[in-house]
């Protein structure tokens, strides 16, 4: 696992196809937007999990 740290507004580029952006970052919360091909499934962590326990 690739562990960064980015400031609002920096950024990470996933084999030039995704693109994961911090908008905001208050009281230890982010917010992250996520630029992915529509034909790429988004999961959030917690609904991974659950399907994997299935």
């Amino acid at each position: 696992m690739l562990v960064l740290g980015r400031k609002p507004e920096e950024y990470v580029v996933i084999d030039e196809k995704i693109k994961v952006k911090v908008i905001k970052s208050e009281n230890g919360l982010l917010r992250l937007a996520i630029d992915a091909p529509k034909d790429m499934n988004i999961i959030r962590g917690e609904n991974w999990e659950s399907l994997q326990e299935k």
